[in-house]
Order: structure tokens, then C-alpha cells, then sequence
């Protein structure tokens, strides 16, 4: 759960860097809870913001399973932007994976609420799995799930200086 605070007492992610740093830490961005993949923390606000706000048009890549076949023409009607029930979402880039059209790779830079999935809901089809595969430029290749690292930095000052 994406949240420092659980007020039903679920686990959270802070859990998982309890022990990172005496500094007081913080998620950046969001991630649903059946959602998994790369998640940011920092104890710097001003890179928070920086990796937050849309204007910033930090990119964010997605890899979702759908519960049957994307087809060519739901493919091209997300490429050009769908209009959900809060305005259009639109992405930047979008493309089945490795030819199996149950897996659909999304590239996008806005962050409202659990937009991925309501894409291909609004199409018809459900989310049967949504993993973030990077963020900002960050990957989590080679990061087994539930583990963390520091950033390198080369890393932080790309984040602090150039986005």
C-alpha cells in the first residue's frame, strides 16, 4: 500500500525501507495496491516535486496483462487518446509486447488515479496484472521484488538537476 500511514493497519511500503535511513523518508508518486513495480522514495521535497507534477513530464512505463487479446483497433484507439469520464487520457506511447497481444506495454507521463487500468476497462477488457517498469528515466531491472537500492549519483543528479 502506498501510503506512510495505514489507518486500517494494512502493511505498507514504508515496511519495506524501514531501515534504509535515519532521515525521515517518503513515496513518491503512487502505486494502487494490486499494482507493483518501481517506486521512488526520497527525503528531498523539492526532487518530489520535480518527479510528481505532470508539467515536469516525468515518464513512466507500464506493463500490464489483459485478460484476453488487445486487439489492433483498441491499440490505435488508445494511441490517439480515449475520453474517460474525467477528461481525455492520453499517452505517449503504447505497444504490445513481444507480439503476445495479452501483454501491452504503456508509456504515459500524467499520474491520475489508476488511469492505466481504467484505459482498458473503459475498452472492455480487465487488468489481470500492472507492473510500473520504470520511472523517470529508472528502471528496476535486476531489483528483485520487495527489495530496494540507493541510487547511484549519477542517478541523483540527473533527478535534482536535469528533469
Amino acid at each position: 500500500l502506498t501510503t506512510t500511514d495505514d489507518p486500517e493497519g494494512r502493511k505498507t511500503v514504508m515496511s519495506l525501507v524501514a531501515t534504509a535511513s535515519k532521515e525521515r523518508i517518503f513515496p513518491v508518486g503512487r502505486l494502487d495496491r494490486n499494482t507493483t513495480g518501481l517506486l521512488l522514495f526520497t527525503n528531498d521535497g523539492e526532487v518530489a516535486q520535480k518527479l510528481s507534477h505532470p508539467s515536469h513530464k516525468n515518464k513512466k512505463i507500464y506493463q500490464a496483462e489483459l485478460d484476453k487479446p488487445l486487439t489492433a483497433d483498441h491499440l490505435a484507439q488508445i494511441a490517439a487518446g480515449l475520453e474517460l469520464e474525467d477528461g481525455k487520457a492520453e499517452v505517449d506511447d503504447v505497444a504490445v509486447v513481444a507480439g503476445n497481444p495479452h501483454f501491452v506495454g504503456i508509456e504515459l507521463h500524467v499520474g491520475r488515479n489508476r488511469i492505466v487500468r481504467r484505459i482498458f476497462e473503459h475498452l472492455g477488457y480487465d487488468v489481470v496484472a500492472l507492473d510500473r517498469v520504470q520511472y523517470a528515466g529508472l528502471t528496476k531491472k535486476d531489483l528483485p521484488r520487495g527489495k530496494w537500492r540507493f541510487l547511484n549519483e549519477q542517478e541523483v543528479i540527473r533527478l535534482k538537476y536535469f528533469m
